[in-house]
């Protein structure tokens, strides 16, 4: 078995794998980077549809699918992924389009062509292809969310991708139960970092929104569309919080897909009732009158770039009654993370002072150091590792880690490199 990195080498974004088993070549994810406003993104190295026997997405963030549709300008091999993993990356995927269109190397034809050759599977279906084969587990990361097994020539690898062993409110924990392993190929994204305990943060932000509500604020939760708003809105209702809630935005339209995928969830009673009792903003009207009494509003995008948090974040972050909580990754160069470091907004060109009280909270949907070492601690076989999907520095202190704590043969690869097992 054979396998060339095609992205995500030292770097979080535009995850790539082509695994060749015994002449069966299995591309697992293939997406996007993002660059700084108005840069093209990037993309992994570049395959051709005719040398690809199947294409696998783990799951429907952009930087693990955005760039499939790329393959089916011409081509048309057969895509599998689970049914909300599908229909979440057509959502985000015809998203980009409509904010980046001039940026990508392929239309709205590529994304129908790619749905046409979608194949739907569920976890632990395997799925044999020429001289290999795969199975998708479940991931804990998002909603339909996998890594892959792949089986061939008596080897046998297991591609993480972005995953959660502990699940969430809203996800089961993730299946590793995956016998001996010969190749794993494992994120890092959070690998050097310890997380703040669920439960803390779930008590801090609850805590944070009564704070706010009694001064007679609105507190702003910008959150992702996919899983983190749903979430937001699961911690909610779970500590019976009795004060108006507000959703906007994509997430609205995610709320539709997951509740046509109950079985994908951990909880639907819960998630159901949390929607239930949100109050949907359907358009500017709702928006303004919306910020006219205390409330929380749960608001894409995560990291203030772009979507209807731009509006939320003018119009609340020059009081002092109010709160932003962060609850999302913020990436270097974004509006959130410019918050978050200095306390200041961009607004009408120029910077001010942003007198709402920010906090951050740790609600992230990858595993932390801790969780990653004790997966990879009770790992069967004498698999060599490759740690990717991290910066350069925690992919490569990583791999040092399981090297000296586990002794299994880990490193960080590069770009282009083919590793064989």
């Amino acid at each position: 078995m054979k396998v060339k990195v095609l992205g995500s080498s030292h770097e979080v974004g535009r995850s790539g794998f082509l695994v060749n088993g015994n002449g069966t070549n299995f591309l697992l994810d293939y997406g996007v980077l993002f660059g700084k406003r108005n840069m093209p993104p990037q993309y992994p190295l570049h395959v051709k549809p005719k040398d690809v026997d199947s294409v696998i997405i783990t799951h429907a963030h952009l930087d693990h699918s955005g760039n499939v549709p790329s393959l089916y300008v011409s081509g048309n091999t057969n895509v599998y992924a689970t049914p909300p993993t599908f229909d979440l990356s057509q959502l985000l995927i015809e998203d980009m389009l409509k904010i980046e269109k001039s940026f990508q190397q392929f239309d709205l034809p590529a994304v129908n062509n790619m749905m046409r050759n979608a194949k739907e599977v569920g976890y632990r279906q395997k799925i044999t292809r020429g001289n290999a084969s795969f199975e998708l587990r479940e991931s804990g990361h998002v909603l339909g969310g996998s890594a892959v097994l792949v089986e061939s020539e008596k080897k046998r690898l297991f591609y993480t991708s972005d995953f959660n062993p502990r699940g969430s409110h809203m996800l089961r924990e993730a299946d590793v139960d995956i016998g001996d392993i010969d190749l794993l190929i494992i994120e890092s994204t959070y690998s050097q970092t310890e997380q703040v305990p669920r439960k803390k943060a779930e008590e801090g932000l609850i805590e944070f929104a009564y704070e706010v509500i009694d001064q007679k604020g609105v507190l702003f939760i910008p959150s992702f569309s996919v899983e983190r708003s749903q979430e937001i809105a699961c911690v909610l209702k779970n500590a019976k919080f009795k004060h108006k809630v507000i959703m906007d935005g994509m997430a609205l339209k995610v709320n539709e897909i997951m509740f046509r995928h109950p079985e994908y969830l951990k909880d639907p009673k819960l998630f159901a009732d949390s929607i239930n009792e949100i109050i949907p903003i359907r358009n500017h009207h709702e928006r303004k009158r919306s910020l006219e009494e205390p409330c929380v509003v749960i608001s894409p995008a995560g990291m203030l770039v772009g979507g209807n948090a731009v509006y939320y974040l003018q119009h609340l972050a020059f009081n002092n009654k109010n709160g932003i909580a962060l609850v999302s990754y913020q990436g270097e160069g974004t509006q959130g993370r410019k918050l978050l470091d200095t306390g200041k907004v961009s607004t009408r060109g120029r910077d001010m002072k942003a007198l709402a009280q920010v906090k951050q909270f740790e609600f992230s949907g990858h595993g932390d150091k801790n969780d990653l070492f004790e997966f990879v601690k009770n790992v069967k076989g004498n698999p060599k590792v490759l740690t990717v999907h991290g910066d350069s520095d925690s992919c490569i202190k990583f791999a040092e880690e399981i090297k000296e704590k586990i002794g299994f043969d880990a490193y960080s690869p590069d770009a282009n490199e083919i590793i064989k097992v």
